[in-house]
C-alpha cells in the first residue's frame, strides 16, 4: 500500500492518497485546496476509485464537492453524519458550509466491508468527536486512519456540536483493542501505532 500525506486547511487536516498495485486511488478527507489535491492525484496518474470520509467536519469536506465535479467516484460517509456535513451546521470560521457532491453513494455503518483499488478494508464506527465518526481499517495492510478520534499523544475534542466525551471514551476502548503493530494515520498531525498511544497516550494508556 502507498500512502501520500497531503495536510490541507486552516486546520492542519490530513487528505490522504492511498493506493496498492493499480493507479486507482482512495481520497480520504479531502479538507480544503482541491487545486493542490489534484494537482497530486494527476502528478502521480493516479485514478480516484472512491472519496472516503472519517466523520462530517467541516475541515475535512469542503474540497469533496470539487474534486468530485472534476473526478467523479463514489463517496462514502457515515449515516449519522450525511444529514448535517452539507448544511449550514457544519460552519466553523473560516469556512462556509461545504458543497454537497453530486451524489453520497455510500453510507456508512459499523462492520461495512468494501474493496476498492484493490486493497480490501472496513468501517469502525467511533463516534464521540461526531455523532458518526468512523474509523478506515485495513486489516491486511494493518492500517487504521483514525480520523479526528485518536491523534499522536491525543483525541478529538468533544465540545463541538454533536460531541460526546462518553461515546468517545467507548470508542477509544474500542481502538486499544486493536494489535499494537497497527499503523495509526490520524486526521491531524503525524502518524503513530497502536502499540504507541497505549504506551504514551494519557487518553489511551492501560491502567
Amino acid at each position: 500500500m502507498h500512502i501520500e500525506t497531503l495536510v490541507v486547511s486552516a486546520f492542519q487536516t490530513n487528505c490522504y492518497l492511498v493506493w496498492g498495485a493499480s493507479p486507482d486511488a482512495l481520497v480520504i478527507d479531502p479538507g480544503d485546496q482541491a487545486d493542490g489535491i489534484l494537482a497530486r492525484i494527476r502528478a502521480r496518474e493516479l485514478r480516484v476509485a472512491a472519496y472516503l470520509l472519517t466523520h462530517g467536519h467541516v475541515d475535512h469536506v469542503s474540497a469533496l464537492a470539487e474534486l468530485y465535479d472534476a473526478m467523479p467516484a463514489p463517496v462514502g460517509i457515515s449515516a449519522k453524519d450525511a444529514g448535517w456535513a452539507f448544511s449550514e451546521k457544519n460552519q466553523i470560521f473560516p469556512y462556509s458550509a461545504p458543497r454537497r457532491p453530486g451524489e453520497v453513494a455510500r453510507l456508512f455503518e459499523h462492520g461495512q466491508e468494501w474493496t476498492d483499488a484493490g486493497l480490501a478494508w472496513r468501517v469502525v464506527s467511533t463516534p464521540g468527536h461526531t455523532p458518526g465518526g468512523v474509523c478506515l481499517h485495513f486489516p491486511a495492510e494493518r492500517i487504521l486512519f483514525t480520523g479526528d478520534t485518536l491523534f499522536a499523544g491525543s483525541v478529538g475534542r468533544t465540545d463541538l456540536p454533536g460531541g460526546h466525551p462518553r461515546m468517545l471514551a467507548e470508542s477509544l476502548k474500542k481502538l486499544a483493542a486493536f494489535p499494537d503493530e497497527t499503523r495509526v494515520y490520524p486526521g491531524h498531525g503525524p502518524p503513530s501505532t497502536i502499540g504507541e498511544e497505549k504506551r504514551t497516550n494519557f487518553y489511551l494508556r492501560s491502567p
